[in-house]
């Protein structure tokens, strides 16, 4: 299948243009910033230049990866949002129905489904998140662009029966978190592990899963994270001893942790259920807290990707042209 890549010079394009390679399929890369895997450089917000793409590659499918994201809140003006995250997306989902395609993936955020309630974590009990979870108030710019986004997916797969599945992926990006400073960024990125957290590699081949499942199932939305341990009948305890419910499910959690002068999360105010993504994509992520335990057990690598300097390609690209 010749494949759409759009942030394809981005952090999960990296990873994506391989995976679609090897599972047989072409791909023509898109992004504002050149790279390894971007064969057009420009903005998907040019809705000339993304009718010439499709003409020119003859595409079939499309994967929308490329947005603006949290992190460019203070490098764009919120209209940039529209133009890329809006705008952009609607040319694509035009050019794709006008071109009569079976399928569209769009990757989409865990961030829009957290309001401030939520991210406030105040309740006595940690918020169970899914696919039902609203009604959905998101707390900027990019949650609100990706919630109007997807809504522009719906609207075509209903008027066009253009088949499109949603991805609300959670953390994989390698930087340093934005809103914790008393733990480590492996620490904090470990402890994620439990609730919020996948690696990048699984959200890639989240995506291979939503295009080979995508006709089957017409539209859907999905929360993609690693699998959690716990269920909702931990979420009391969770909220109020969650290093307790690790070392009962996890007994040598922590004398791992500690011999690496790490902490098991205190509490945990929020996660993320991927039951519906492993029952109707087929996909479970492979890294979860168990292989991190793993790899401490055995004193290998950690199976995560950390780089707290890291900066996303498109950082350095003019305001309103960015997509990865």
């Amino acid at each position: 299948m010749r494949v759409l890549l759009t942030g394809s010079s981005g952090w999960l394009g990296r990873f994506l243009a391989p995976a679609l390679r090897a599972a047989g399929h072409q791909v023509a890369g898109l992004d504002m910033a050149p790279g390894a895997d971007t064969d057009i450089v420009g903005s998907v917000a040019d809705r000339a230049l993304v009718e010439r793409v499709f003409a020119d590659h003859a595409v079939q499918a499309v994967i929308h990866a490329g947005a603006l994201h949290k992190p460019d809140i203070a490098r764009h003006p919120a209209q940039a949002f529209i133009n890329v995250n809006v705008t952009g997306t609607l040319n694509l989902l035009r050019a794709a129905a006008e071109a009569g395609h079976e399928r569209f993936i769009f990757t989409s955020t865990t961030s829009l489904m957290i309001t401030a309630a939520i991210r406030a974590e105040t309740g006595d009990a940690a918020v169970w998140l899914d696919e039902r979870t609203g009604p959905l108030e998101p707390r900027n710019i990019y949650g609100v662009t990706k919630l109007a986004a997807e809504g522009l997916c719906r609207l075509h797969q209903l008027e066009h029966g253009l088949a499109c599945v949603i991805l609300r992926t959670g953390r994989f990006f390698p930087e340093e978190d934005d809103t914790h400073r008393d733990l480590s960024g492996e620490n904090m990125k470990a402890n994620e592990f439990l609730h919020r957290r996948l690696t990048v590699e699984d959200a890639a081949a989240a995506h291979l899963a939503a295009l080979d499942r995508a006709v089957a199932i017409g539209f859907g939305t999905y929360v993609i994270a690693a699998p959690t341990p716990f269920g909702p009948e931990d979420a009391v305890a969770l909220k109020q001893d969650a290093a307790a419910v690790v070392a009962c499910i996890f007994p040598d959690a922590p004398a791992l942790y500690a011999a690496r002068g790490w902490r098991l999360p205190a509490s945990i105010g929020r996660v993320y259920d991927t039951r519906a993504a492993e029952r109707d994509l087929r996909f479970r992520a492979k890294t979860d807290f168990r292989r991190i335990l793993a790899a401490l057990r055995a004193g290998e690598p950690l199976p995560f990707a950390h780089d707290e300097s890291y900066v996303s390609p498109q950082a350095g690209c003019a305001a309103g042209k960015g997509t990865g």
